[in-house]
């Protein structure tokens, strides 16, 4: 599962990443901060202590949320696929 991941983000890397004049798109930033999520949380799990590495992921962590909140309401279809190429799971309230 984990190779999945990784293959997919690849394919997403090729499709958004390496457009540069698009940086500023929302699902750019989103697979930006999905990187950075996944990156702080690794090193999280060696350096369990690491308390400003907990505050950066909290905080990264708000910004792609609100950044998800503001893709699933200008466009639901668009948001429902994007979360699943991320793997990312929906918040329930």
């Amino acid at each position: 599962m984990v190779k999945a991941k990784n293959s997919l983000f690849s394919v997403i890397s090729q499709s958004v990443i390496y457009q540069e004049e698009k940086s500023g798109l929302v699902e750019f930033q989103l697979f930006n901060f999905t990187n950075k999520i996944r990156r702080l949380t690794s090193h999280l799990g060696f350096h369990k202590r690491d308390f400003l590495s907990q505050k950066g992921l909290r905080k990264i962590l708000g910004k792609r949320q609100r950044l998800l909140t503001y893709l699933s309401k200008t466009n639901k279809v668009h948001y429902k696929k994007f979360m699943d190429k991320l793997g990312i799971r929906e918040r329930t309230r």
